[in-house]
């Protein structure tokens, strides 16, 4: 809003100072603090409302150090996180760019199906919440509606060189030209495309990129026209993946947070170095035009979740819930694939993945096992992996800090990529 406000008293009134809305890293800047403001100041109220409403956390009794300690404290506080993004979106992004409209309707989306689940917990006393077959319907229907509309709108366009684009029978939306920097010369430019194509940014190989029509070659010529079909799939593999990813993650104070913000810092970057063509064209990976806009959202999430990470750090005085954490797993997934970064994510979300996998082979050893032996049995002490290493006698700060710094070491190594071919 606010940058369509001081774009329009630019034009017609030549304001001083409007024109620094124009600018991407000071809206991201002014972003990120309004976001992490926000969350700090009404997460407080926030925290009182559902205290008054009881809205406490049931704690089960695991056997786990500290664990009576927690029953009672808030939850559904991913709420913080959700309000402190979306309002200073809508203030300091452009607001018909298809890709902020995209992510707002992501969030939201996600926020309702992790509501809903935390509510039937807490209110209807039902600890299972929401049965998971909904909970995977809500997702499907996400990456059904970010895989369709990347398809088909003219927006979503990658740039390309004609030669390119014309032996891959890309869809060219249409054509610009720009300074020839490889030439060298002062007044060269060469024509570019923008296409619209099933392609994403692959790590370690020479051209960094991939064609997902590649993966149906034994179809022949009629892989270009299937290709949607594997596109689709792939965007809803990741953010079910991802949100179920973040929802086992959240299980210590800090865990989930720390770690996303890591993620979504790094997101951040990526998003910034593929909107901006002089980047896009150093690093050989794909410029996506009008991308760049996401900075801001990234921005605002950032501060968001570094706001509510002052409120859940040991000891927590509010917990995310289902509603900030399958909100913050399915709005990174979405995020990295509308950067085109998604094939990224075994590396950037490792923790993530790794509390996945951590309970796929607990409950499929244990299940085998039973079959076997009678009795199951366990590969960890519990799963997801950070309740393994609360049964070892670690201090859940200890598990938290490590886990974080672990993220951080794959957050650099994901930008690392970016050069190794």
């Amino acid at each position: 809003m606010l940058y369509h406000l001081f774009d329009y008293l630019q034009k017609h009134y030549d304001l001083p100072g409007a024109g620094l809305f124009q600018f991407i890293s000071f809206r991201a800047g002014v972003a990120m603090l309004l976001s992490l403001l926000i969350s700090l100041v009404i997460g407080k109220y926030i925290i009182r409302w559902l205290q008054r409403l009881q809205i406490g956390e049931t704690v089960r009794d695991l056997g786990l150090q500290g664990q009576n300690l927690k029953a009672g404290t808030p939850t559904m506080g991913g709420i913080i996180i959700i309000a402190a993004t979306i309002i200073p979106c809508l203030l300091l992004a452009r607001l018909d760019n298809v890709y902020i409209l995209l992510m707002l309707f992501s969030t939201i989306w996600m926020a309702a199906i992790g509501f809903v689940d935390d509510y039937i917990k807490v209110f209807k006393k039902d600890k299972k919440g929401l049965k998971g077959i909904f909970k995977i319907l809500g997702q499907v229907g996400l990456g059904l509606i970010v895989g369709i509309t990347m398809l088909v709108n003219d927006e979503m366009v990658v740039r390309m060189d004609p030669e390119t684009a014309a032996k891959n029978k890309y869809e060219v939306i249409n054509s610009v030209f720009v300074a020839d920097r490889a030439t060298g010369e002062q007044n060269a430019f060469k024509e570019l495309v923008h296409v619209k194509a099933p392609i994403t940014n692959v790590p370690f190989f020479k051209n960094n990129e991939l064609d997902y029509s590649r993966v149906l070659w034994f179809l022949g010529d009629n892989a270009a026209d299937l290709v949607w079909i594997v596109f689709i799939i792939m965007t809803i593999l990741v953010i079910t993946a991802v949100s179920n990813g973040a929802n086992l993650t959240d299980g210590l104070d800090g865990l989930a947070t720390g770690v996303s913000a890591i993620v979504i810092l790094t997101l951040g970057v990526l998003t910034y170095l593929s909107g901006n063509s002089v980047a896009a064209d150093f690093l050989k990976i794909l410029y996506i035009p009008y991308s760049a806009e996401l900075v801001i959202y990234t921005a605002c999430l950032l501060g968001g979740c570094i706001g509510f990470l002052w409120y859940n750090v040991f000891p927590a005085r509010v917990f995310m819930g289902d509603t900030g954490s399958l909100t913050l797993g399915g709005i990174i997934a979405a995020l990295a694939i509308l950067i085109r970064k998604e094939l990224l994510i075994p590396i950037l979300c490792g923790v993530f993945l790794v509390e996945n996998l951590s309970v796929i082979i607990q409950v499929y050893y244990f299940k085998r096992t039973k079959k076997k032996y009678g009795e199951g049995r366990r590969i960890f002490r519990m799963a997801p992996l950070h309740h393994h290493f609360q049964k070892e006698g670690y201090h859940e700060v200890t598990i938290s800090v490590r886990f974080w710094i672990i993220q951080i070491l794959l957050a650099v190594f994901t930008i690392i990529t970016l050069k190794i071919r």
